[in-house]
């Protein structure tokens, strides 16, 4: 057997790497997740150069049972990694040529590294958004459900944090629904770039054997090829992408979860999340934690940090490939995991959630909430808004006064503000009142959620 520590490039050089630079360049550790990823590739490639003469059907078949017996090693946990061969490349090809002899020497035909990274990247994340899309409309059904069932149930609207109007708990959790929605339409977008194929590219001038990548694109189930070898190997604007896409699922969802943290603070009161997804104090007996929540905040972090990274790795690069790109991967799996674990600990997450319909009705009473109710009463009776603006201010600070809401002041106290409001102005300040006033697409009034919860669960299939 030929000795592991020598290089399949070692014939150029003197002397070997050291151990610490062998360490320090290695990449196996974190890439051999696409050690699937990287047999697909390698067979559709070996497929490609059989039909196109280069290589013979012996020895394709050769290398097609050698991969099938390495994929059940790797699936089942058998097979020897070696930091000695640098990549989930090289480990492949070397384990394979051991078990087939020269056919998987052959199997490196026409191709580098340079374009098969390239393409094993594109593979891992096709799969990847793929899983990443369905997560987004899992989460965005248990929102629904979670809206549906509060579809009628009032609380404050806030701007600056201040209680500004009534809104209901449906038409708030759809907000979400309606962010993911992009999300996943960003994600799906970002595919698009990604299914296109660099392979055949080589190193980054192309190759002088006849290969046909249209055939490999097609095998491997890519939209198209890449159109400049050079683009190719070097281009990672598809990861950034997918990272910036990942980016603002996590921003959403540290907004979502901050919300949630207020409202389970007992200054709010509004929800409760279900205790597996909490924990407790080592001093304080009586704390419950919304550790969830707080850990998406910060692991938003995470992945902004993985964005400005990769943004970092590519700024400077002259074409074409350099070994700057081996540190495109660790950011961008981990992007890939935490969303992917974010979403569905989120999606099971909102199921806990349970609602405080008391806490919020008390609430939404403390901010006048129904002050523009009242404002926009007058301007129906012929106040120019400023004008009636104006008079609700002065009646907002009365009230504040004396201690009431605008809705349990007496009729002769409002008409000092205004000698047009008249008895039905009790009906325009309630809460139901305001919320049932919004009745038109996009807005807070039941009805209306209920039209937009209809039209996601058709759109979505639930």
């Amino acid at each position: 057997m030929q000795d592991q520590s020598k290089k399949m490039w070692s014939g150029r050089f003197n002397e070997p790497v050291t151990e610490l630079v062998k360490r320090y360049t290695a990449s196996v550790d974190f890439d051999k997740r696409m050690a699937e990823v990287d047999i697909q590739g390698s067979l559709a490639h070996a497929a490609m150069l059989n039909k196109v003469g280069v290589l013979s059907i012996e020895d394709l078949k050769s290398i097609q049972g050698g991969m099938a017996d390495i994929l059940n090693e790797i699936r089942e946990g058998s097979f020897e990694w070696s930091l000695d061969l640098e990549d989930v490349h090289m480990n492949i090809e070397r384990r394979l040529t051991q078990m087939i002899g020269d056919a998987g020497k052959r199997l490196h035909t026409g191709r580098s590294r340079n374009d098969q990274v390239a393409t094993d990247i594109r593979l891992y994340l096709r799969g990847a958004i793929d899983l990443l899309v369905g997560l987004v409309h899992e989460l965005q059904i248990s929102l629904i459900d979670l809206a549906e069932k509060n579809a009628s149930t009032v609380m404050p609207g806030f701007t600056h944090l201040q209680v500004a109007q009534p809104v209901t708990f449906g038409h708030h959790m759809m907000a979400y629904v309606e962010m993911l929605g992009r999300d996943a339409e960003r994600l799906a977008d970002a595919r698009k770039r990604v299914n296109r194929l660099p392979l055949g590219s080589a190193a980054l001038a192309g190759t002088t054997y006849p290969i046909d990548r249209e055939y490999t694109a097609q095998l491997l189930g890519f939209d198209e090829v890449c159109q400049n070898s050079l683009d190719a190997v070097s281009d990672r604007d598809f990861a950034i992408e997918f990272t910036a896409a990942a980016a603002l699922v996590m921003t959403h969802l540290s907004r979502l979860s901050e919300e949630l943290i207020l409202w389970m603070s007992p200054r709010y009161g509004f929800i409760d999340i279900a205790d597996r997804f909490c924990t407790g104090s080592s001093i304080m007996p009586q704390k419950k934690n919304p550790d969830v929540p707080e850990l998406v905040r910060g692991k938003t972090g995470r992945v902004n940090g993985s964005l400005i990274s990769l943004l970092t790795l590519m700024k400077g690069q002259p074409l074409a490939y350099n070994k700057d790109n081996q540190e495109d991967k660790e950011p961008l799996f981990d992007t890939v995991d935490t969303l992917t674990d974010t979403l569905r600990i989120y999606a099971d997450m909102m199921r806990g959630i349970t609602v405080k319909p008391e806490a919020m009705v008390r609430a939404v009473k403390q901010g006048f909430s129904t002050a523009t109710d009242l404002a926009d009463y007058l301007v129906k009776r012929g106040i120019p808004f400023r004008d009636a603006h104006e008079a609700v201010a002065l009646a907002v600070h009365y009230a504040e006064q004396k201690h009431k809401d605008l809705g349990d002041l007496q009729l002769v106290e409002l008409q000092s503000f205004s000698p047009l409001i008249g008895e039905d102005i009790f009906e325009v300040l309630t809460l139901e009142g305001s919320l049932n006033a919004r009745n038109h697409v996009g807005g807070t009034a039941p009805f209306q959620v209920l039209v937009q919860i209809a039209k996601w669960r058709e759109k979505l299939g639930c």
